[in-house]
């Protein structure tokens, strides 16, 4: 897809099951995209054969395909996590009466890594479209801001999204223990330097408060913290 780099960040994208547009880039590196699904629709069962995806759901409830096997469905409610590892065929259903709202994570930044299974909207044989004639300038919708050193909120249906950053686990090992955590940039490192957690990565409180007693954060971690209403 021959296209600037940030065609989809200035964008709402119309799909068939609704929409979606990025609110935050970290260069090639990492994006988050809302993406909006309408009551019983979904995406295609595709998967990333590069790429590492991730979900938070922020209002909706979503029966999520993991592999080829309808029957392996499983029901998220939100707000709920989900990581998705490279050439895992998936698929997301809105099963709620209102539509599902979800952040997207992905590492790196590959549009076309994308393979579709089925579709049944006809897109086996495409992969990520671009935009079509309903495609529009984004206005009052969600838009992080990397360089606010204030912390952003958003309010949906059941959850509360944060952009914070911080530079030691003080505050976070104190959240509740549903809180979920979406890593946007910074890094949590063992005594010899390697990489525990890092951009795009997707965890809850608890998985934060054991790393906490054994390692540290070696660059401030700008955080999309999300929590229940």
């Amino acid at each position: 897809m021959k296209t600037n780099k940030d065609y989809y960040d200035n964008r709402v994208v119309f799909k068939p099951w609704g929409y979606e547009y990025v609110i935050y880039r970290s260069g090639k590196k990492l994006s988050v995209t809302i993406l909006n699904i309408n009551p019983n629709k979904s995406t295609s069962l595709h998967c990333h054969p590069k790429k590492k995806t991730g979900f938070i759901l922020l209002s909706g409830k979503a029966s999520i395909q993991l592999g080829l096997w309808k029957q392996d469905s499983k029901i998220y409610k939100s707000p709920s996590k989900l990581m998705i590892r490279t050439g895992l065929f998936h698929s997301i259903k809105c099963i709620s009466k209102k539509p599902l709202t979800a952040l997207e994570f992905e590492t790196p930044v590959a549009k076309n890594d994308l393979v579709r299974y089925y579709d049944k909207y006809g897109r086996e044989n495409i992969s990520y479209e671009k935009g079509n004639k309903k495609t529009l300038f984004k206005n009052d919708l969600i838009q992080l801001n990397k360089t606010s050193k204030k912390t952003q909120k958003y309010s949906f249906d059941t959850s509360n999204v944060y952009l914070e950053k911080h530079k030691n686990f003080k505050k976070l090992v104190k959240e509740k223990n549903n809180t979920i955590f979406g890593i946007l940039g910074g890094n949590v490192i063992n005594n010899k330097k390697k990489n525990i957690l890092s951009q795009g990565d997707i965890i809850k409180v608890g998985t934060i408060k054991k790393l906490a007693k054994v390692f540290k954060i070696n660059k401030k971690l700008i955080v999309l913290k999300v929590k229940k209403k």
